[in-house]
């Protein structure tokens, strides 16, 4: 894990660029990280938006993580083509997508599925279906507590509406989930104050909910900039997803957190047009392209700067462009991993400095079966 040359490998002549390289040893590493800054896999429930990928949920339920949380309905299914018992779809279900969770729970009986909502008429929606089906459906209420992007935020009609959910009989109150990914202080004395600052909604509304006769709710919460945080917490569910590739963002922001990039794309110099400027062929469509330059860190060409990127194209600036060739073979992090990865139909799998195989990036796409 020390060796500074960890992403080379030896036999990239046959390989297609661009192409993402993953490195399972690695992935294991921060798996077992992600364990130990959780403190066990009780409370653990990682998140898997950022892989998409079985052989990575199949690692996990390896090291005795049996509840994931995931943000679309073809991630929720794979999860159960996985075996997995406990699944939490994070983005609250409209529209068709109702009707497709619903499919789920028929398809794959084996598997709990649950999901979050923050009004009334979702609920009422989820609740008819379900008093249809002769089913009882297990929400979680999303809390806004300061991201502005999902949930309620208003502790009266949260209150409320978590009574009327537990009052339900076709429906179960699974708990609390509120995700703070706004807090994103590279201090983490700063970050800590600002989280435990922002969760105070979350465990006033649990006593509220305590207060009123209701059992305690669990409570899902955070993402990665917060998860040491909220693993400090008792019977809190953390959902980390970032930690198992890493990225050149988080580990640039995130000192404190100790884990290994596990993904890293492989590209080729296609031309040399003037002095000084390269061109590679990691284009938008090869890396996430919502970041600033840089995009990536490029690990094996140093001193240069990225001055242009386009769909095929990035370009290069730097003074010694003589040492390097067309055709030459070069390696970078992405700055953001979770929407390269779904660029990719498959990863490839790197052992040992040589390909040894490929994994299929199954929920890439919106849909599966369902």
């Amino acid at each position: 894990m020390q060796n500074p040359d960890w992403y080379k490998i030896s036999n990239t002549e046959h390989l297609i660029t661009p192409t993402l390289l993953v490195y399972p040893e690695r992935i294991e590493k921060n798996i077992q990280t992600m364990i130990k800054i959780a403190g066990g896999t009780e409370y653990l429930r990682p998140h898997i938006k950022t892989h998409k990928i079985a052989e990575i949920i199949k690692l996990q339920l390896k090291y005795g993580i049996t509840k994931f949380k995931c943000a679309t309905i073809a991630e929720a299914e794979l999860l159960a083509m996985c075996k997995v018992k406990d699944i939490l779809l994070a983005i609250q279900p409209v529209g068709v997508n109702i009707y497709r969770f619903f499919r789920l729970i028929e398809k794959y009986p084996n598997s709990e599925f649950s999901s979050i909502t923050d009004n009334y008429e979702t609920v009422e929606k989820i609740s008819k279906i379900a008093s249809e089906k002769s089913m009882i459906i297990p929400l979680w209420l999303d809390i806004n507590n300061g991201m502005n992007r999902t949930g309620i935020s208003d502790k009266v009609e949260a209150l409320k509406l978590y009574q009327d959910i537990a009052s339900n009989s076709n429906l179960i109150a699974k708990g609390l989930h509120v995700y703070d990914g706004h807090i994103k202080d590279s201090d983490l004395n700063l970050r800590e104050k600002a989280c435990n600052d922002a969760f105070k909604v979350v465990s006033n509304l649990k006593k509220d909910i305590e207060n009123s006769g209701y059992k305690a709710p669990v409570i899902v919460a955070g993402g990665t900039p917060c998860f040491p945080i909220h693993a400090k917490r008792k019977e809190v569910e953390v959902s980390p997803g970032t930690p198992l590739l890493w990225d050149q963002g988080y580990k640039n922001t995130f000192k404190d957190l100790p884990f290994l990039p596990a993904a890293v794309l492989l590209g080729s110099i296609i031309s040399k047009p003037k002095e000084n400027i390269i061109c590679l062929d990691i284009g938008h469509k090869a890396v996430a392209a919502e970041m600033t330059f840089p995009r990536m860190k490029i690990l094996n060409i140093n001193g240069c700067k990225q001055i242009s990127h386009s769909e095929e194209h990035l370009v290069l600036e730097f003074n010694a462009s003589n040492k390097y060739s067309i055709g030459d073979v070069c390696y970078a992090i992405p700055m953001h991993i979770c929407p390269t990865v779904s660029k990719y139909n498959e990863v490839i799998t790197i052992l040992n400095g040589k390909i040894n195989g490929s994994w299929q990036v199954v929920a890439r796409d919106y849909k599966i079966t369902i």
